[in-house]
């Protein structure tokens, strides 16, 4: 016996007839919902954008972008950003197109060289916090709300199987 029609039995058996014809026997329509149909309800779309205001307005992200602004603003930063990318296009080459084996090895050091150079300027490692922090705030709302969801979708399925009031 299917769920629905196992919910509709507890129903029935309290004298109380909740459910139409087509769900008793099986036959209803159970509603569908593409992305558009949800993306586009005003109402959450609007706590949502609340939310992100909200985000937005927080210490991580604030200190995410201060810390975004005097890496782009420091000289020394960006040069050792251009000189990585510079180094990630010759070993990239060095291993597809030349096949060098020790190229790709000297590259890769000096990849390394660069990267630990650029590790240990203090302000970067603020921003690799800050990220990780934003991450960690996004990740636990996403959490909390997938949780809240779940577990009224769970109080609901209780609700319907619980017969009410019998007398």
């Amino acid at each position: 016996m299917s769920n629905e029609q196992s919910t509709a039995k507890k129903i029935e058996g309290c004298g109380h007839d909740h459910l139409t014809h087509d769900q008793k026997h099986g036959t209803g329509n159970v509603p569908s919902f593409n992305n558009q149909d949800l993306i586009v309800r005003a109402d959450i779309m609007e706590k949502t954008k609340e939310l992100a205001s909200m985000l937005y307005t927080s210490e991580e992200v604030q200190q995410f972008r201060r810390a975004e602004q005097q890496i782009n603003g420091n000289e020394r930063i960006q040069v050792l950003i251009a000189q990585i990318k510079k180094k990630q296009k010759e070993l990239v080459a060095f291993q597809t197109t030349f096949k060098n084996t020790d190229m790709v090895a000297k590259i890769e050091n000096e990849i390394d060289e660069l990267q630990d150079e650029l590790d240990n300027i203090p302000i970067i490692s603020e921003f690799q916090q800050s990220q990780a922090d934003i991450n960690y705030l996004l990740q636990t709302v996403v959490s909390v709300i997938r949780d809240t969801v779940a577990k009224k979708i769970n109080m609901e399925d209780v609700e319907l199987e619980a017969p009410e009031n019998c007398d």
